[in-house]
């Protein structure tokens, strides 16, 4: 089986190849991948190459495939898993195996195994820990964001809160409290405000900021604040660019209380100082972006930590209940992982689309592994229908959409592109 993927040989260097696969082992399991959405970490790997935890010393010899934010199809199965698994089935993936002890995961460590590619082998303890998931939506994009989804979903979970005179935690965020989702605008803010709307854990009030207004004018276009309301939850939107003391706004929005739940979604240490201080009693801050420099910190005021019980949780993805969770949620419709995705294109673009990922933050970019198309913006599908039709058609189907990607863009770009 010749399958094409983007390959990484050393710091920087990806490379789309075209090679054959071995034939599977009876442990083993042939999938094809229709999508797969770039996550950060992908430009961390690619960046650092061999000085990543995950990455393999030989890849200059031996490449592997990038990426992990995979689904597509199941197309062969071997003997071991026959019971469990059928060709034809859609699948997606939860990457944080944690094998054995073992930091190797897709999209890192195997040389036949990361979503940028058409067809990939999935290793037996992929499949020996419960990380093959099936999926039974109608779209492929949906199960490939189900995995940023869980990483946010994980992180609702993570967060806890004390009872006073007692040594019990409670865990998960304040049901009907305040919740602020710091820089909040970008893509996985996004699916956290669609997530706390949500899950079965909803605040009372959301108030999310960002210092992009073209990115809270998106955000606010996306989530009605009048939908927010009938869930019963306030939501408000501040740009605090322009705001002399944000952490007081911010408070006062509270009733000068401060936030039960709050999330930190970029590494920045006066964003970070920023939600130490709006934090209530018994306030959770969940330092949810990761940074690369590894001596970034920020002040914390432990007066309040030691006084009004104020306290710090940090997560890194999500576990396979979360994955579970994300793709049940959006079978069901009660989430919509589309608010995270901006760019669209094909393998061809994903090579430049992950080392250019820190230049172009905007929203998610999601690849369509079968085809070859220029990473292009949802919003510049207009323009460029000027000279393609078939962009034209594409503006038209999201245009009645909010400007999200959905299902019937997905079908109509995969039958009216290709790999030529």
């Amino acid at each position: 089986m010749k399958t094409r993927a983007v390959r990484l040989y050393g710091k920087n260097d990806l490379r789309l190849d075209e090679f054959e696969l071995p034939p599977i082992k009876d442990d083993e399991i042939l999938v094809q991948v229709v999508s797969d959405s770039i996550c950060m970490s992908s430009y961390k790997a690619a960046s650092l190459a061999t000085d990543h935890k995950r990455v393999p010393a030989d890849i200059a010899e031996f490449p592997i495939i990038i990426g992990h934010e995979m689904a597509g199809n199941i197309v062969e199965v071997g003997a071991k898993w026959s019971h469990q698994f059928k060709a034809g089935e859609k699948f997606s993936m939860q990457p944080a195996l944690n094998y054995k002890g073992s930091m190797d995961s897709p999209g890192y460590s195997y040389r036949y195994c990361g979503g940028a590619a058409t067809y990939v082998i999935m290793p037996q303890e992929v499949m020996e820990l419960g990380c093959l998931l099936k999926y039974e939506g109608e779209s492929y994009y949906e199960a490939s964001l189900a995995e940023p989804m869980s990483c946010i979903i994980g992180s609702f979970h993570a967060n806890y809160h004390t009872t006073m005179g007692s040594y019990e935690h409670k865990m998960g965020i304040v049901e009907g409290g305040k919740l602020a989702i710091l820089a909040g605008a970008g893509p996985m803010g996004l699916g956290a405000i669609d997530y706390a709307m949500n899950c079965d854990r909803r605040p009372s009030m959301i108030v999310v900021t960002d210092v992009d207004q073209k990115r809270l004018e998106r955000a606010e276009s996306v989530f009605s604040t009048t939908e927010a309301k009938e869930k019963g939850i306030e939501l408000i939107f501040v740009n605090t660019k322009e705001l002399e003391d944000a952490p007081a706004y911010l408070k006062s929005l509270t009733g000068g209380t401060g936030f039960d739940d709050v999330y930190v979604f970029a590494p920045v240490k006066p964003l970070v100082e920023q939600g130490d201080k709006i934090l209530g009693r018994d306030g959770c801050l969940n330092f949810f972006a990761g940074p690369t420099d590894t001596q970034f910190s920020g002040l914390c005021n432990f007066y309040n930590v030691h006084y009004n019980s104020t306290h710090i949780v940090g997560t890194t993805g999500g576990n396979t209940d979360d994955m579970i969770e994300s793709l049940r949620m959006t079978e069901k419709g009660l989430i919509n992982p589309a608010v995270m995705v901006t760019h669209i294109g094909g393998l061809d673009s994903a090579a430049e689309a992950t080392l250019r990922l820190p230049e172009a933050p905007a929203g998610k970019k999601l690849i369509y592994t079968s085809i070859n198309m220029e990473l292009t913006a949802i919003i510049d599908f207009e323009e460029k229908g000027k000279t393609d039709p078939r962009y034209a058609k594409l503006a038209e189907i999201t245009s009645r959409n909010k400007g999200l990607w959905c299902t019937e863009a997905e079908q109509y770009l995969l039958e009216n592109w290709s790999l030529s």
